[in-house]
């Protein structure tokens, strides 16, 4: 078929903003309070497989199942396969319906988190970013595509949606090991996190793994007076801290030889030194002379591993007394790149506490991702930067992995899969907080990125038709 054709179907996808049909689907999205975060699934997570998801998806022709998370901290799971010929190649798409705490007394000018808002170029909602609004742009782009192709894209599409991601994806993994056959595919195409900026069509190729951990220590049953007992009582507090100091030094760089990663080769630095992190309205002011010496921004957030205390705990910071404290906690959590092992982490850990004279502080170990990055030179990464280059008119950037997390090792380790991320977000978005939102002109661009891309999917050029032919 003609870019006539490709064009018809990017302009489809822009008229499903213009004309309300976006913005009506994700007000019912954004209304559903599936917040996963609460320690117990509640019915509005399978509500919104059961009376949004399943319905909207069922017009398209795809056939869904509904199924019950083998964790039960988590909530269900949705599989909808749209099969046009078994023999055909099969891209899965990934999204979650679940959203953090909605924080409803803290967002401003009588704005609320289920009700979809709209503020000039900014929508309002909880989900509006993270992650309702991004998938319906995607799944509303493949609308538009089969529409315009005349209900034949030239390929199946399986969704996996889950319902407790922000709670850490409890049961994913067992889910997926035990759905293969209903998941196997070709390509994984999904979207979750920010944009490079906002105005930066941004792709990633997966995410830096992250492990939480908590240490404590606990000396006594209860606290005893500072100037009755101080300097003949061990003080929790000053144990950990000096364990902490051990393992990351005062300007933010790893101390523990097994957690730090090997030097960048020379084609990641390359790609990692053309990305220009922060600089927007809303962003930090970064510190330079934090992390590990002779980085850069990007290089620290994007190639390199960091370590961050979480939160600290002992005796009371809102009400001290002359006490010293029986306990101390800190959580901390490392996040790494590719070539950290996820499973030696705790070992690693253990031992260097030990070797630094810390055994008697405990080691607990909290949610674990690993990490994951599809190789440069992987075929379909250049097809897809062309594929968008070609749908937004100009470059699109290339971030190797995203600096935050998501459970990409289920589909790229588990399931074997080359996976293409392209979020439609951006790093001010408040994802997490009060008033998140999405930009429309993102909204707009992406709805163009995913049409044109579902698009090309189909044409003989896609890389999978490539390999096919060898």
């Amino acid at each position: 078929m003609t870019n006539t054709h490709r064009n018809t179907a990017i302009a489809r996808a822009v008229a499903y903003l213009e004309e309300g049909g976006f913005a009506a689907d994700l007000a019912r999205r954004v209304a559903l309070r599936t917040e996963s975060d609460t320690g117990a699934p509640g019915p509005a997570l399978d509500a919104y497989l059961v009376d949004e998801m399943t319905p909207w998806l069922g017009t398209l022709g795809f056939d869904c199942g509904i199924h019950p998370n083998p964790d039960p901290r988590g909530g269900p799971f949705l599989i909808a396969r749209r099969v046009e010929d078994p023999a055909l190649p099969t891209v899965l798409t990934y999204a979650h319906g679940d959203v953090v705490n909605g924080m409803a007394a803290h967002w401003k000018d009588g704005r609320t988190p289920w009700d979809l808002h709209a503020d000039g170029e900014r929508w309002y909602g909880r989900g509006t970013a993270d992650n309702k609004g991004q998938h319906t742009v995607n799944l509303g782009a493949l609308a538009q595509v089969i529409a315009a192709r005349g209900g034949r894209l030239g390929y199946n599409v399986t969704l996996l949606m889950e319902m407790g991601e922000e709670a850490g994806s409890p049961g994913l993994a067992a889910f997926c090991e035990a759905q293969r056959a209903a998941l196997r595919a070709d390509l994984l195409v999904a979207c979750d996190g920010p944009r490079m900026r906002a105005e930066a069509p941004t792709l990633f190729l997966g995410s830096r793994g992250a492990a939480n951990f908590t240490l404590r220590l606990r000396s006594r049953d209860k606290p005893y007076h500072s100037g009755n007992w101080g300097g003949v009582l061990t003080n929790p507090a000053v144990v950990l801290a000096h364990a902490v100091a051990s393992m990351v030094d005062r300007h933010g760089r790893i101390q523990v030889e097994g957690l730090r990663p090997a030097p960048l080769d020379a084609r990641l630095r390359s790609v990692l030194q053309g990305l220009h992190m922060g600089g927007g309205p809303d962003d930090p002011v970064m510190d330079p002379a934090w992390g590990e010496p002779g980085l850069g921004p990007a290089e620290q957030l994007v190639g390199w591993n960091t370590l961050e205390v979480l939160a600290w705990g002992a005796g009371s910071a809102e009400r001290p007394v002359n006490a010293i404290p029986p306990a101390a906690v800190v959580h901390c959590q490392l996040r790494f790149v590719v070539g950290t092992p996820a499973d030696a982490i705790e070992q690693r850990l253990r031992a260097h506490l030990d070797a630094h004279g810390f055994a008697e502080v405990t080691l607990e170990m909290g949610m674990l991702c690993a990490a994951t990055r599809l190789p440069l030179d992987n075929p379909w990464v250049d097809w897809t930067l062309n594929s968008m280059a070609q749908s937004c008119g100009r470059p699109a950037t290339l971030m190797p992995n995203l600096a935050g997390s998501l459970p990409n090792d289920v589909f790229a380790d588990l399931l074997g899969l080359p996976t293409l991320w392209i979020p439609h977000s951006y790093p001010a978005c408040a994802q997490h907080a009060p008033d998140e939102h999405l930009l429309v002109p993102v909204v707009r661009e992406g709805l163009a990125l995913m049409a044109g891309l579902y698009w090309d999917l189909g044409e003989p050029h896609a890389p999978w038709h490539r390999a096919a032919a060898v």
